[in-house]
C-alpha cells in the first residue's frame, strides 16, 4: 500500500506559511575561549552553538555529574535512601593521601553521617571524600561504582566517555566531551528533578565549616543559572558546565579547558565564557510548542470502522529550537505508514508527523490515533471492501 503524504498550513498554529516573514539575520556565535564548548537547547537535544564537542578531555569534577545522576537513580529506585547512615572509611578519610590537596568536604575515618550529608558535600562542596564514600555505599567500592558510571554512560549514549573514579581526579583512561556532558545534564534535570534541585544549592556547611558552591553563575542575578558543577585539574583546565531558563527555554552550556593563571581567573574566565553562550542562545533562539500532547492534527478516513474518520495527532509536545523571528515560515507535513483500517486504538502510531522550514526537515514526531476506533457492521466492512477494491483497480 503506498504511503499518503499531505501538507498542511497551519494557519491557526504559531506559525503559518501564508504569511511571508522578514529574513532573519542572525550574527555569529560569540568567539569562547575554551578547548571545547557547546551550547543545546534542553527541550529538543538541539545543539545550537560548538566546537571540538566530541573531542574527549580530562573531565575533572564534571564527572560528578554522573555520580549525582548514579546516586539518584539508586535513591529514586529505593535501594538506598537519604536517611541512610554511613561509616567512612580510611578511602573516604579526607587526609588520606589520594584526596590530600582537593577539594573536600573534610570527612573523618570512623564518622557517622547520613547520605543526604554526603550527597550535599558531593555537589555543593564538590568534595572528593564524601564522593569516595558515596560510592562505596552504593557499590562497595570505587571500582564497583565506576562499573556502574559506565554502564550508565552506555544508557544515555554518552559514546565518548569513559570513568575509572566518582570524583574527576585524573585517572589514565578517564575521559569525556562537552557533547557527553551536555547529555548527561539534560538526563539529570529530565530523569531526576528533584536531586536535580540540589545542584542549584550556594553553600554547605558541616562540622561548623561552610563552603560556597564554586559555580558563580548561581549569584549572578542577570541569567537565571540553577546548576550544574564545577571543575578543574591540571590537566583539566577549568570547567564548567551550567544551566538555565528564561520564559520556557532551557539551556545547557558545556565549557572544557578554560585557561586561567590562578584559581580565582580560571574560575571567572569559565563563568564569563559560558555567559556569552548561554546570553547568546536566549537572545537568537527560541523554542516554539506547535502542538500540545492531544492536540488534534488531522482527521483521516478509516475503513472498516464504526465511524468514516479518525482523529490524529500527538500525546506529547512538540518542542522545536529554531531561530526567532523564523517560526513564520515553518510548515507542517504528515506521513501515514498504510491506509487506515479498523480496530484502531488510542496510542497507536500510524504515521510520522515532520516540521519543514526551507524545504529542510528540522523536526518530527510520531503521529497517533487519538480515539478508538471499532469495527463497524458486516454490511458497512463489505461496503469499504469493494471501495478499496474499486480505488486499487482504477486509482
Amino acid at each position: 500500500m503506498r504511503l499518503l503524504k499531505h501538507t498542511l498550513l497551519c494557519a491557526s498554529m504559531m506559525f503559518s506559511a501564508a504569511a511571508a516573514a522578514a529574513p532573519v539575520v542572525v550574527p555569529n556565535a560569540p568567539a569562547v575561549a575554551a578547548e571545547a564548548y557547546v551550547l543545546m537547547d534542553y527541550n529538543t537535544g538541539k545543539v545550537l552553538v560548538e566546537s571540538n564537542m566530541h573531542l574527549q578531555r580530562a573531565p575533572a569534577s564534571l564527572t560528578k555529574i554522573m555520580t549525582s545522576y548514579v546516586l539518584g537513580q539508586e535513591l529514586k529506585s529505593g535501594r538506598v535512601s537519604l536517611d541512610d547512615e554511613i561509616t567512612v572509611s580510611v578511602n573516604a578519610w579526607a587526609q588520606n593521601r589520594k584526596l590530600k590537596g582537593s577539594s573536600l568536604m573534610w570527612l573523618k575515618e570512623g564518622d557517622t553521617v547520613t547520605l543526604d550529608k554526603l550527597y550535599q558535600g558531593m555537589v555543593v562542596a564538590s568534595g572528593n571524600d564524601a564522593t569516595v564514600a558515596i560510592s562505596e555505599h552504593i557499590a562497595g567500592s570505587v571500582d564497583g561504582f565506576a562499573h556502574l558510571m559506565n554502564t550508565w554512560a552506555a544508557e544515555l549514549k554518552m559514546n565518548d566517555s569513559i570513568f575509572e573514579n566518582p570524583h574527576g581526579l585524573d585517572a589514565n583512561n578517564q575521559q569525556s566531551s562537552a557533547y557527553d556532558m551536555a547529555i548527561l545534564t539534560q538526563a539529570l534535570i529530565r530523569d531526576l528533578p528533584e536531586y536535580y534541585a540540589l545542584h542549584s544549592q550556594k553553600s554547605f556547611t558541616y562540622n561548623n565549616i561552610t563552603t560556597d558552591n564554586r559555580n558563580g553563575l548561581l549569584w549572578d542575578r542577570s541569567i537565571n543559572v540553577d546548576g550544574v558543577k564545577t571543575g578543574y585539574t591540571n590537566d583539566a583546565g577549568y570547567s564548567l558546565v551550567s544551566s538555565a531558563t528564561r520564559d520556557d527555554m532551557r539551556l545547557i552550556a558545556v565549557v572544557m579547558g578554560v585557561k586561567g593563571r590562578n584559581g580565582n581567573e580560571g574560575a571567572n574566565n569559565r563563568q564569563a565564557e559560558s555567559k556569552k553562550l548561554l546570553n547568546y542562545g536566549f537572545r537568537f533562539f527560541e523554542t516554539v510548542t506547535p502542538y500540545k500532547a492531544g492536540d488534534t492534527f488531522v482527521t483521516q478516513p478509516i475503513w472498516y470502522g464504526d465511524k468514516p474518520e479518525v482523529k490524529l495527532g500527538v500525546l506529547a509536545d512538540t518542542p522545536i529550537t529554531l531561530y526567532r523571528g523564523q517560526a513564520a515560515n515553518m510548515q507542517a507535513e504528515f506521513e501515514l505508514n498504510d491506509e487506515l483500517q479498523a480496530p484502531l486504538s488510542r496510542g497507536a502510531q500510524v504515521g510520522t508527523l515532520y516540521f519543514r522550514l526551507d524545504g529542510q526537515d528540522i523536526a518530527s514526531y510520531p503521529l497517533m490515533v487519538l480515539e478508538d476506533v471499532q469495527e463497524g457492521s458486516w454490511f458497512s466492512k463489505l461496503m469499504d471492501y469493494f471501495k478499496l477494491l474499486f480505488k486499487s483497480i482504477f486509482g
